[in-house]
């Protein structure tokens, strides 16, 4: 068995289907990472995303999600904006919610990956994960040398920076295996000052429950007073960990026409945000990421946001 040449194979066509990075890791259990989950979880860091509780030896072990499994073989795909849409004029969503839903644009991607090894190589098992699953992607992507994990938690590209989507197929072929890179953060701070929350409670730790994209996504009910006057008009997640991390003036405008925002986004005043109807929402949104809040989220959001109003 060639494993260089099918991992050159996989690699290629990866490129070919528009991701920038395609790296493979062992499919191992993930040693270093299980005692910080779990002090993570029992810390209460998830707030109340239980899922993050679930399958636990499952999302630590990627062979107990595919029988056999070999190798994980990690993708990244761009979707760093061509232009910025949060400033001070309109509320603001994170930049990964302007187009369409990630999960099923690289779903496809991956799907068209996994045809191709069936293609080229023959008979492999394997499924594709994007972030739906017990599946840790930035560990895997760390372990496949496509960056490093951030202060803030997230996965840092010497090349493009952090704005991009993990993707993964596990798979029951081997391979030839990647190294991961050093952490190149250094004694930058930058993030860890900058969120309005003090969600980053330590370097390398996010407390969810404290977070602006948990609030605005994640939690049902009500959002804590505590918080208020916080938010800097994010209404959808937030990117102000990401907009200060010095290693995204590397980042580039995406060339993905799916996460192209909705032309009519662009032109959303304040006012129209506050008198969205779920007419203007299903149009704005029909196929985007923001549907996880369905309108009654986003209103409570822009609400809170906003503020009491004068009578």
């Amino acid at each position: 068995m060639d494993t260089v040449h099918y991992t050159q194979l996989i690699k290629q066509k990866a490129q070919a289907l528009g991701f920038f990075y395609c790296g493979v890791s062992k499919a191992d259990f993930l040693e270093e990472e299980a005692p910080l989950l779990e002090q993570w979880l029992h810390q209460n860091m998830h707030g109340e995303m239980a899922y993050m509780a679930n399958h636990f030896d499952k999302r630590l072990d990627p062979r107990k999600l595919v029988e056999g499994a070999q190798s994980v073989v990690t993708v990244l795909l761009n979707y760093y904006p061509e232009k910025d849409l949060a400033n001070e004029e309109h509320y603001k969503i994170s930049k990964y919610a302007y187009g369409q839903d990630y999960h099923f644009v690289i779903k496809d991607k991956l799907k068209a990956l996994m045809a191709y090894i069936h293609k080229e190589i023959g008979e492999v098992n394997g499924r594709a994960f994007v972030d739906s699953a017990p599946v840790m992607d930035k560990a895997w992507a760390k372990r496949s040398g496509a960056g490093w994990i951030g202060k803030h938690s997230n996965l840092i590209s010497r090349e493009k920076g952090s704005f991009f989507f993990i993707g993964e197929l596990i798979i029951d072929l081997p391979l030839t295996y990647d190294a991961p890179i050093k952490d190149y953060c250094g004694t930058c701070t930058r993030c860890i000052e900058a969120c309005p929350t003090d969600a980053i409670v330590a370097p390398y730790v996010v407390d969810g429950s404290k977070c602006i994209s948990y609030f605005t996504i994640e939690l049902k009910e009500a959002i804590p007073e505590e918080v208020k006057g916080t938010f800097d008009d994010w209404i959808f997640g937030c990117d102000i960990c990401q907009d200060v991390c010095p290693w995204n003036r590397f980042s580039e405008p995406h060339q993905e026409e799916a996460f192209a925002p909705h032309p009519s986004l662009e032109k959303m005043t304040k006012n129209d945000w506050e008198e969205i109807t779920e007419e203007v929402f299903k149009e704005l949104f029909r196929k985007s990421a923001v549907k996880r809040t369905k309108l009654k989220g986003l209103q409570r959001n822009i609400r809170f946001v906003r503020g009491p109003q004068p009578e």
